[in-house]
């Protein structure tokens, strides 16, 4: 056992470890923990910046999901775009998981998301369901906003993939687009652009976020598929 891995159990948690088994079902039991997401984020913190954590960010793959969450937490703390791209790239294909994936939020995108593109096209191309995933992801927390253009929704929209862990990204996406483009955005649910099933969600969604007019709502229900 690493010494990081034994800092990991000095955190464990028996029930949040059981809890978070039940949410993750493809990931194999055996691999939780159980460290609740603050102390994972504040042993990051801790860990930032010296060679404990440089050796841990090579080590890969990992044993324990919770070491993949603290990896994740690591990158989130890396402030050189080049560098965290660099350990994305070699991180990416290790995940396996939507709570992993989703954790991923590096402070170096916020200073220059334009940056970005180049890397979300080939995000998007991969045939790996997480990278795929966190490609959306990122076009969805960085480009919907004061940078959004309908390249971006259109990138998104082609998308087809019997994975439901993409097409649960895609319908998250177009329903937070439609909270915040909602003109530009509805034309795509209007044309249905999207598969039946993610089509379906995407407006579920929609519907359920305070952020969209009880209006819009009205309408949306009328654009679902049967």
């Amino acid at each position: 056992m690493t010494d990081i891995q034994r800092r990991l159990f000095d955190l464990q948690d028996i029930g949040y470890r059981d809890f978070t088994a039940k949410l993750l079902p493809n990931v194999d039991s055996d691999a939780f923990i159980g460290v609740r997401l603050p102390a994972l984020k504040a042993l990051a913190k801790e860990l930032n910046h010296t060679p404990e954590a440089e050796r841990f960010l090579n080590d890969l793959p990992h044993e324990y999901h919770d070491e993949n969450h603290l990896h994740a937490f690591l990158l989130n703390l890396i402030k050189d775009f080049d560098t965290v791209v660099e350990e994305l790239e070699r991180f990416l294909p290790f995940i396996n998981n939507w709570a992993t994936c989703d954790s991923l939020s590096p402070n170096a995108f916020r200073k220059a998301p334009e940056r970005l593109m180049p890397h979300i096209d080939r995000w998007l191309q991969s045939d790996h369901t997480y990278t795929v995933r966190f490609g959306i992801k990122c076009l969805m927390n960085y480009f919907l906003n004061e940078k959004f253009d309908t390249a971006y929704p259109d990138r998104v929209a082609v998308i087809r993939s019997d994975e439901y862990y993409i097409n649960m990204m895609i319908a998250w996406y177009f329903a937070t687009a439609l909270a915040k483009q909602y003109d530009a955005i509805i034309p795509y649910i209007e044309d249905k652009k999207l598969d039946k099933w993610t089509h379906n969600k995407a407006i579920q969604k929609a519907i359920e976020s305070y952020r969209v007019t009880d209006e819009h709502k009205a309408y949306l229900k009328t654009l679902k598929i049967k």
